[in-house]
């Protein structure tokens, strides 16, 4: 029996997506089961391995984990992605939980009526240049490190990543303005594991397709 990770979501990004790169960083190899039909997903939850009925759903250590920030603070531990002590854990923290609020509304675009993406966008792209983008700018200025906590990678590097790399793709020039950002999405793109996890072929996933859009919703009940 595989002693791998196995992630149980569907072929996209959405929720699971910052677990996959977790784990990719870390250097661990996963499994992935994906849920192609709502029945795939009724299936789940009626066997007793979602806690909450919901996924992402993550098997490891012989333990089903469910619920997003528990899964990633379980991973970031694990593989000494957190930081050296409760000080820096407290920062990464307050970092990632940033980062995840930009996540979310990035995540949310592609559900945007048509009328509404273009003023939705606006929104991001105010929200990531004016709230978020300043303060890892300024975190990095006065770190005066390659990291954004201590002097090693950390779950916050990795998701800030992520993020600045997804945020590129409604706006491609969104770090015009951030030049230390500029650097640091280059300098943690080289880190071997996450070099290898942006090559083509890798399990990273690509942006939400407006055709895939019907499947996923139909996954999850959404719009019902």
């Amino acid at each position: 029996m595989s002693g791998k990770p196995k992630l149980h979501y569907f072929n996209g990004r959405g929720r699971m997506e910052s677990i996959r790169w977790l784990l990719a960083a870390a250097g661990v190899e996963f499994d992935e089961c994906f849920l192609e039909t709502r029945d795939d997903l009724l299936k789940l939850q009626k066997s007793g391995a979602l806690l909450f009925q919901q996924v992402p759903m993550v098997e490891i250590d012989g333990m089903k984990m469910v619920q997003t920030r528990a899964i990633g603070n379980y991973i970031a531990a694990k593989y000494n992605l957190y930081g050296k002590d409760l000080k820096e854990r407290a920062l990464i923290d307050m970092y990632v939980e940033a980062i995840i609020d930009l996540d979310e509304l990035l995540m949310m675009y592609a559900l945007q009526p048509a009328d509404k993406k273009e003023q939705y966008l606006a929104n991001i792209v105010d929200k990531a240049t004016n709230r978020y983008f300043p303060v890892y700018e300024k975190v990095l200025k006065d770190q005066g490190q390659d990291f954004l906590v201590g002097n090693q990678l950390s779950r916050a590097d990795v998701q800030l990543l992520e993020a600045l790399l997804m945020a590129e793709e409604y706006k491609s020039d969104i770090l015009a303005k951030f030049p230390l950002l500029q650097s640091f999405k280059a300098r943690i793109s080289n880190v071997p594991t996450i070099k290898k996890f942006l090559q083509p072929g890798s399990q990273r996933k690509p942006p939400l397709q407006e055709k895939d859009l019907p499947k996923v919703m139909k996954i999850f009940n959404l719009g019902q």
